[in-house]
């Protein structure tokens, strides 16, 4: 395997401790990719990396269980949102160094970075995207306008034009984020939770723009996911919202449907729906006592273009690297449409607040997207209310 050369003094630890051995604590679906990747490391420094397979709904609990006691794995594989818990129980290093760190999607490194540092290396990225019925949609709409058109033609008394789980602020997040309101502010030092933009100008367009489907009878009255789910499987729905981990059901049910990422659908002023990501990538345990062994496994084998395109053939989900995406993409097949649609979702859009005042988030803003889809509130308001609610619980 290629490697960037390597600083001199870690070669030379490296080298002292080459009987020591590192514990990865992953799920099944990274098995094989890791166990490709920890025989380079071993052949190269007679280090052992031993893949311990752990449920990935585990990891985290047992993680913050075993790691405070000085045991536990020397790298866990897990979700970038875990991070902000993690690091202010001190349990996470940061990442020193990550070469070929300008051919990550900024977004995934967005994600595993906290306080201004980078405490993890991303492999893959996901997000949601438009979905359609090509027997319903004929034509690929280029903006919001022309979805709505297409599905207002495509409507009828059984059909659907669009239909999503508005209510859910995970689904309903592109078109509050892509007018420009956000959950906390970016910073350099990472996210400020006592700026809150969620009632700000933008998020109230974006609340305004959901609203209207309702009024306009885009979408019909009390969508949930199910609902969404079934209209399209039954061929019902002509536009909906949804991910990856949805579209194997759409085969098996005959949907002969396109995927619209929404880095290729834009508001009226051009700008695009953004998404939330979820990444996941390798962290190392700050309790470890092979932290400088852990780092070169996870910067120069994970991180690697190699590595980072083993995990991809290991799983097929969106690759973190833009330059794997760009290699995949060229010698892509119909099998890989999927994921090339939805990574490029990604791409554009915002990873997941991985602080824990994230908690205090959801209920409140679902609570007020419900009101507003209901007409028992206005955007203004219900935004307004679902900020202070979120500021008492986080303490602002």
């Amino acid at each position: 395997m290629r490697k960037i050369a390597l600083v001199l003094t870690l070669i030379l630890v490296l080298v002292t401790v080459a009987s020591a051995k590192l514990v990865v604590w992953s799920s099944e679906s990274q098995i094989s990719a890791l166990q490709k990747l920890a025989a380079d490391f071993e052949s190269d420094y007679g280090i052992q990396v031993e893949i311990q397979q752990v449920n990935f709904g585990d990891i985290k609990s047992k993680f913050l269980t075993a790691a405070p006691a000085g045991e536990g794995p020397d790298i866990i594989v897990g979700a970038h949102d875990w991070v902000g818990e993690l690091v202010v129980n001190g349990l996470l290093e940061p990442i020193p160094f990550l070469p070929e760190r300008e051919k990550y999607y900024p977004v995934a490194l967005e994600g595993f970075s906290y306080g201004g540092k980078l405490y993890g290396v991303p492999y893959t990225i996901e997000a949601i995207g438009i979905i359609y019925n090509k027997d319903l949609v004929f034509d690929v709409p280029k903006t919001i306008s022309e979805l709505e058109k297409l599905a207002m033609e495509a409507a009828d008394d059984e059909v659907v034009g669009l239909v999503y789980d508005a209510g859910n602020f995970y689904f309903s997040f592109p078109f509050i984020a892509g007018k420009g309101g956000y959950i906390f502010k970016e910073t350099p030092l990472g996210l400020d939770v006592k700026d809150i933009g969620l009632a700000n100008e933008g998020a109230i367009a974006g609340g305004s723009l959901i609203k209207s489907w309702f009024d306009k009878g885009i979408i019909p009255g009390g969508p949930n996911y199910n609902l969404m789910d079934s209209l399209f499987k039954d061929g019902l729905a002509a536009f909906i919202v949804n991910g990856i981990w949805a579209t194997p059901g759409y085969r098996d049910a005959g949907i002969d449907y396109g995927i619209l990422p929404f880095n290729e659908i834009t508001f009226g002023d051009g700008t695009n729906p953004k998404p939330f990501v979820g990444v996941q990538g390798f962290m190392i345990n700050a309790k470890s006592r092979n932290k400088l062994e852990a780092t070169e496994f996870v910067a120069n084998y994970i991180g690697s273009f190699e590595g980072q395109y083993g995990m991809f053939l290991g799983e097929r989900r969106g690759t973190a690297r833009s330059d794997v995406f760009t290699f995949i993409e060229q010698g892509a097949g119909p099998e890989l449409y999927d994921v090339l649609q939805f990574s490029k979702s990604a791409s554009i859009g915002t990873p997941m607040p991985n602080v824990p005042e994230m908690a205090a988030v959801w209920g409140a803003v679902g609570d007020a997207l419900g009101l507003i889809i209901n007409g028992q509130d206005t955007v203004d308001s219900a935004f307004s209310a679902a900020v202070e609610k979120i500021k008492t619980a986080i303490g602002n």
